[in-house]
């Protein structure tokens, strides 16, 4: 399969959803074209709701729409659902546990020549601190739809957290997603690597590298960022006793910071954190920006050296 974007899921799998369900309407911002809900407004434009750049507004109408027993699916660029809406998503969806699911795109670094001021590395850490809200981050096309999927038939509020840069499939047609559930995608008995979004296929590759060298990894696609996939975790760091977890977020608050949660809680091991420094993006193109912040397989692979070290030490 070619490499696709994550967000190219968006606007397919509610089209989907929709034919089959009548509770399911769409917001967006302004971006619809961008987000790829634009084709939902084309097959049910009387389910589709243009807020303008309104993406406050878009989130409290939400969830009136939720009180009114629809199933709302509300859009825009990762940046503008979770900062500039944050209180509407707090105390008008997540307070009363409403079912609004957050699908929001062009998150992390790759959103490119955007840059800082829309390249947003704390979006997870602003929905996972949020309770009963569940965060999902897909690494490739087919579990995007899983994951959009499963924030329709779950009760409650969702954050999907899209991309905007195409990357590799990494499954296929009969692969299963469960809500709480990671896949292991590679076994080894050295190290365990645990990544989520764009950052899996990079982990592969690290673990390929690694494998070079005689080092072998589990590496975990941690879809489910919250709840996390507890007991596939411990299971992997209490086999290789390392553990790097990689994300395109700030490693403040993140995928690093819930495995890091629950190592020390339950199963402390050597530990490295592959993301952004608490630092601010900037401009420039994809691949070049990933160098730049050291997300990259060959920094993931490094991580996993001084990880293994530290255990041996």
């Amino acid at each position: 399969m070619a490499d696709r974007a994550t967000r190219e899921a968006l606007g397919a799998t509610l089209i989907e959803l929709a034919a089959l369900r009548d509770d399911i309407v769409v917001l967006d911002a302004d971006l619809a074209k961008a987000t790829t809900t634009v084709k939902f407004k084309a097959a049910y434009p009387d389910r589709f709701f243009d807020m303008g750049i309104a993406e406050q507004d878009m989130m409290a109408t939400a969830a009136g729409l939720a009180v009114g027993g629809k199933t709302p699916f509300a859009s825009t660029f990762a940046v503008f659902a979770t900062g500039r809406a944050y209180d509407q998503i707090r105390n008008s969806i997540c307070y009363a546990n409403l079912g609004v699911k957050i699908a929001a795109t062009h998150a992390g670094i790759t959103v490119g020549p955007d840059g800082g001021s829309h390249q947003m590395v704390e979006d997870i850490a602003l929905m996972r601190a949020l309770p009963n809200m569940r965060v999902l981050v897909p690494s490739d096309y087919l579990s995007a739809v899983a994951a959009i999927r499963i924030a329709a038939q779950t009760p409650g509020p969702f954050y999907v957290r899209l991309g905007r840069a195409a990357v590799p499939a990494l499954y296929t047609e009969s692969a299963e997603f469960e809500l709480g559930r990671a896949n292991v995608l590679r076994t080894g008995a050295d190290v365990t690597i645990v990544a989520c979004g764009g950052m899996v296929w990079r982990a592969l590759a690290a673990a390929g590298m690694l494998a070079q060298d005689g080092i072998e990894a589990d590496v975990i696609d941690m879809l489910t960022v919250k709840p996390l996939d507890a007991d596939t975790l411990l299971a992997s760091s209490g086999k290789t006793g390392a553990v790097v977890t990689c994300e395109e977020h700030s490693v403040i608050g993140g995928l690093g910071s819930a495995v890091a949660t629950e190592l020390g809680l339950n199963g402390p091991c050597p530990m490295e954190m592959v993301g952004v420094q608490d630092v601010f993006g900037t401009s420039g193109d994809p691949e070049p920006l990933m160098t730049h912040f050291g997300l990259t397989a060959s920094e993931i692979a490094a991580a996993a050296r001084r990880a293994i070290g530290r255990r041996t030490a």
